[in-house]
């Protein structure tokens, strides 16, 4: 598995996906203030892997607090955790993260600074072996509905490098390749970042998995001619309703499935399932810098001086859900019943 990221001498390493796949380098970070640049640049991105970073950045920064006293030392580390949240607004994972990171503070009420220090460092190892399980799990509820011989279409990148290891979308993808099923992946390339060019085929090359390049504007046309039997996608916020936040253009995929009645999955942990948001319309989308659009690879490919829109994500609405594939299994509507169901099992 690619080592998204990882802890290196009492540093925060991560690959630097802006890179790939034209070269691998590595981040390294040893601030809390780098960790969180990290995450807001792209350097790491997939709400699992974001939720991995989060947890790691602040227990990187819990070990930069030198002040001793008990109330002092949470008081600093609650301004780590609104430096920490203000990196990304959509994916859950990250505030899922900091909240699980301040619970360790409030699990130790008698720990000292330097106790506290080790105790959220072991909870980030914890959550980074954690995910990587969570990720095979997806992948083994998720194949079942792989059908042998499928072309499977997928969009952005959630694979091991959008987790800690395996993946979630592609976790599925690999768990069906494993067991021996004849597949193949139709990668779109995922404009205007182009994780699927850049990442998901990349990916999908390093495990000898066939995969087949496409644009976006491609997979209607391939649907309508039979050409695709599933959609599995990741998520980077699940509403109660089950409404799915995810990459821009996943909700023109779901359509476009729906219309060409092909099955549309979503695979995610239920750490991205956020039951304190009722339905999608209550997700912040988060909006980047529009020389994401007017420029790709760093290249200009629009005239100088024009406007450009980049929400990075989109709602898809639950009725254009077949399926959530999670750890704990294969939720189905209705969501607000089935996702309320496998969170408390993973409580």
């Amino acid at each position: 598995m690619i080592p998204t990221i990882a802890w290196r001498d009492d540093r925060v390493v991560m690959i630097d996906q802006r890179k790939l796949p034209f070269k691998e380098s590595y981040v390294v970070c040893t601030t809390l203030a780098q960790v969180v640049d990290a995450i807001r640049k792209m350097v790491i991105r997939g709400a699992p892997a974001i939720g991995v970073a989060a947890a790691m950045g602040l227990a990187l920064g819990a070990r930069r607090i030198r002040i001793q006293n008990r109330a002092a030392f949470e008081r600093n580390f609650q301004r780590l955790c609104d430096q920490m949240a203000s990196a990304r607004p959509t994916a859950s994972n990250l505030f899922w993260a900091i909240q699980t990171m301040q619970q360790v503070l409030r699990d130790h009420p008698q720990a000292s600074g330097e106790e506290l220090k080790e105790l959220l460092r072991l909870k980030a190892d914890e959550l980074l072996a954690e995910d990587q399980a969570i990720n095979q799990a997806i992948g083994q509820h998720g194949q079942a509905v792989v059908p042998n011989g499928a072309t499977v279409l997928t969009h952005c990148n959630a694979g091991a490098l959008a987790t800690a290891g395996y993946g979630t979308a592609l976790g599925v993808v690999r768990a069906a390749w494993e067991t021996g099923k004849k597949i193949q992946v139709l990668a779109d390339e995922t404009r205007p970042f182009l994780q699927g060019s850049r990442l998901t085929a990349w990916e999908l090359q390093q495990e000898n998995i066939p995969v087949i390049l496409i644009t976006d504007s491609m997979a209607g046309y391939l649907m309508s001619q039979a050409k695709v039997q599933l959609v599995v996608v990741g998520a980077d916020r699940i509403a109660a309703n089950g409404d799915v936040a995810n990459k821009i253009g996943t909700y023109t995929l779901a359509v476009l499935a729906k219309e060409n009645k092909v099955p549309f999955y979503v695979a995610a942990p239920l750490s991205t399932v956020d039951l304190s948001v009722t339905t999608g319309k209550d997700i912040p989308i988060e909006e980047r810098d529009p020389q994401e659009v007017t420029h790709s690879l760093g290249r200009p490919i629009a005239p100088p001086g024009v406007t450009a829109w980049n929400p990075a994500f989109d709602v898809t609405p639950n009725r254009l859900v077949h399926g959530i594939v999670t750890e704990k299994g294969i939720a189905r509507k209705p969501y607000k019943r089935s996702l309320k169901t496998l969170k408390q099992k993973r409580a």
